[in-house]
């Protein structure tokens, strides 16, 4: 599985912005599609993530502020920010589990940076 993210830049707190994420390869394995990001010196975490079902799990740090979809005739993993902070800033990474034989694999796309400026 191949994951190109796009749509990251600059932009000013408060804004909105949409990022996706196109799937590409044995997109019949994925599980479920989402996003992780990493800020300067932090760890990477969790945003948000969409299984196969629709079931969705957001950080709490972003919840009613992002939304996360997908377009599956797409292949594609949408997230929709909205209200972005200075502390949303940070390299955005499309992430995909996908099934493999004796358990699952992470995949992981090439990182979109977002920059928030107050």
């Amino acid at each position: 599985v191949q994951l190109q993210a796009s749509g990251g830049g600059l932009f000013r707190s408060g804004n909105s912005l949409r990022i996706a994420c196109v799937a590409s390869g044995s997109i019949f394995s994925i599980n479920s599609m989402g996003w992780y990001r990493q800020a300067p010196g932090q760890q990477r975490e969790l945003v948000a993530t969409m299984a196969n079902s629709g079931a969705t799990n957001y950080a709490e740090s972003v919840k009613g502020r992002f939304t996360i979809s997908r377009n599956n005739a797409k292949n594609t993993v949408y997230l929709q920010m909205n209200s972005l902070r200075s502390e949303d800033t940070a390299v955005y990474y499309c992430h995909a589990l996908g099934a493999v034989i004796g358990g699952n694999r992470d995949y992981w796309g090439q990182g979109t940076l977002v920059t928030v400026s107050s």
